[in-house]
């Protein structure tokens, strides 16, 4: 994760690490040997872009440490393999889980970055085979090969996203079963959990449907669904502290006002 070449309203998200992993987490840095609250999440729960993102609101809310492992682009792969992950949510005393997408994890088709999920890897044998017309070294990122795909071969496309979703649902299952604590999903995206098929790859959590979501959310100890509009303001208007050339990225994120919704929610769960 690169922090380098900040504007001048970019934030300082103070990175850190913790033992046994190379990954890079927001900071501050946590004492993990206090009790804690853990919350694990793609970029929204990191709080990108954004100063005081609901984990650190929550935890102001209950009075209580809440622990950010909120990873940029993360997908389930890493919360499960991860060694700082697995030792935070073994000593957590429950855990908040944003539902991740499909696509950035290791599957059948291809492999992705272990912490970097968004990271396109290499594409298996099979994958070739289907594509074969498809030069696969052309691709750094997941959502840009998949993009790629869909353009080439709508069927084709199809039977790889079939393996993604039937991935995802096993690998969540098997996450939440692992935990030794309470799991309480939060859906945090600018869609609602949906069946409708899009003509377009869409927002996060990538392929994600409302029937997969109801195969894993019994699972868990509870669901929150928080979704957030666009209301046409710019994202500097809603709050949002950003770099050079990244008011982009900075429209799709949640903004103070959404983070603070989340904490209030999850603050009636847990509190």
């Amino acid at each position: 994760m690169s922090y380098a070449q900040l504007g001048r309203d970019a934030l300082d998200y103070q990175p850190c690490q913790y033992p046994g992993s190379p990954m890079t987490f927001r900071g501050p840095k946590c004492d993990l040997e206090e009790p804690y609250i853990l919350c694990l999440g793609g970029s929204e729960t990191f709080g990108k872009f954004s100063t005081d993102p609901f984990p650190d609101r929550l935890g102001d809310r209950l009075g209580r440490r809440v622990v950010n492992m909120g990873a940029m682009n993360a997908g389930v792969d890493l919360f499960l393999h991860d060694a700082a992950v697995k030792a935070a949510m073994g000593r957590a005393q429950a855990v908040v889980l944003q539902v991740p997408g499909a696509a950035n994890m290791s599957n059948r088709f291809f492999t992705v970055h272990p912490r970097r999920n968004d990271r396109f890897l290499k594409a298996s044998t099979m994958m070739r085979t289907i594509f074969r017309e498809v030069d696969f070294t052309e691709f750094h990122f997941t959502r840009h090969m998949l993009s790629a795909l869909k353009a080439r071969s709508a069927d084709r496309f199809a039977v790889v996203v079939e393996e993604l979703r039937a991935a995802w649902v096993a690998r969540m299952a098997q996450l939440i079963e692992r935990s030794p604590v309470p799991v309480h999903l939060l859906w945090l995206s600018h869609r609602a959990p949906s069946d409708e098929v899009m003509a377009e790859l869409g927002y996060d959590p990538l392929f994600v449907t409302a029937t997969m979501l109801d195969e894993v959310a019994p699972l868990a100890d509870s669901l929150s669904v928080a979704v957030w509009e666009d209301d046409g303001r710019a994202p500097e208007d809603r709050g949002l502290s950003f770099g050079r050339g990244e008011e982009a990225a900075a429209s799709v994120m949640p903004g103070p006002a959404d983070h603070e919704r989340v904490s209030q929610v999850l603050a009636e769960l847990l509190g």
